[in-house]
């Protein structure tokens, strides 16, 4: 999901006000950005949104209470495995098979706290968990791992 900058931008962002940042300082801040994950606001307007704000098959739309509300009740690791395999009319990964699980676990919680729910960005335990159900989904649908 970070962004990959070309060889031009790169020099015009490494350069301040004319001077050349040390080279040293410029590679630490240039790589800096590559190995961050994106917020799940960000993850949610690269994919989420082209479903979640359009109203497209029933997918519960951001902020409203009323659509999240059974999802808040299934929890946090559920409806992230779930929604992560695919559920309904979802396909896995929201259709981008480059994004990673915790971008697409940051996604959900950003959701479902704009939906009301106390859902934090996910920590190491709740991506176990949420990988532990992500396999007891597969198994219930006859899936080997992807």
């Amino acid at each position: 999901m970070g962004r990959d900058r070309g060889a031009g931008e790169r020099e015009a962002w490494c350069s301040l006000a004319g001077m050349r940042v040390p080279l040293l300082l410029c590679a630490l801040a240039w790589t800096a950005p590559a190995v961050a994950t994106d917020s799940g606001e960000e993850v949610y307007r690269e994919v989420c949104a082209a479903c979640h704000s359009t109203k497209f098959d029933k997918a519960p739309q951001l902020g409203d209470r009323k659509a999240w509300a059974p999802l808040l009740k299934e929890g946090q690791p559920v409806v992230t495995a779930h929604g992560w395999v695919g559920v309904r009319n979802m396909p896995p990964r929201g259709g981008d098979n480059d994004l990673e699980l915790e971008e697409f676990a940051r996604a959900v919680a950003y959701m479902a706290r704009q939906a009301g729910g106390g859902w934090r960005d996910p920590d190491d335990a709740m991506l176990a968990r949420i990988r532990a159900e992500e396999k007891k989904r597969r198994a219930e649908l006859g899936e080997a791992k992807k």
